[in-house]
C-alpha cells in the first residue's frame, strides 16, 4: 500500500494516456481535497487570530487600520467560501465522470488548464470566447 501511494503522489497526468482514467481522476480528486483542506485550515487560523486579537486600540488611527486589516481578511475568506463551493461541485463531476469536460462544448478541457485551474468548467477557448461576451455586454 504504502509503494502504491507513493506512486500516485509523484504521478502526474500525461497527454499519453486516456482523457480522465482511473488515475487521472484519482489524481485530481486528491488535488482538489487537498486544496480544500488547506483552505479549511487557513480558515480556522484566520477565526482563532480575530477571536484572539479582539483588541480595543486607544489610538483612532490603530484602531481604523486594524478594522480595515479585518475587513480585507474576512472579503479574503468569504472569496474562499465561494471557492470550496467550486471544489465541492468539481468533486461532484469527477463521481458523475463529466469532471474534465467543457460545459460548453462537451470537448476534453487540456490536463495544462486543469493542472492549473482544477475547478475549470470551460475549455481555454470557450473561456475566452464567454469572457468577450461578457466584456461586450459590460462596454455597451
Amino acid at each position: 500500500m504504502g509503494w502504491a501511494l507513493e506512486k500516485l503522489k509523484t504521478y502526474r497526468p500525461s497527454e499519453k494516456e486516456p482523457f480522465m482514467n482511473d488515475r487521472q481522476r484519482e489524481y485530481f480528486r486528491n488535488k482538489l481535497l487537498d486544496w480544500k483542506e488547506e483552505i479549511l485550515r487557513e480558515s480556522r487560523v484566520t477565526l482563532q487570530t480575530l477571536q484572539e486579537e479582539n483588541v480595543n486600540h486607544p489610538d483612532l488611527a490603530d484602531r481604523a487600520s486594524s478594522e480595515t486589516d479585518r475587513a480585507i481578511e474576512l472579503r479574503a475568506r468569504d472569496r474562499q467560501r465561494k471557492l470550496i463551493s467550486k471544489i465541492d461541485a468539481a468533486l461532484q463531476r469527477i463521481e458523475d465522470n463529466t469532471y474534465g469536460y467543457c460545459e460548453e462544448t462537451g470537448e476534453p478541457i487540456s490536463l495544462k488548464r486543469l493542472e492549473a485551474r482544477p475547478i475549470a468548467t470551460l475549455s481555454v477557448e470557450a473561456q475566452e470566447r464567454h469572457e468577450k461576451r461578457e466584456k461586450v455586454y459590460r462596454d455597451e
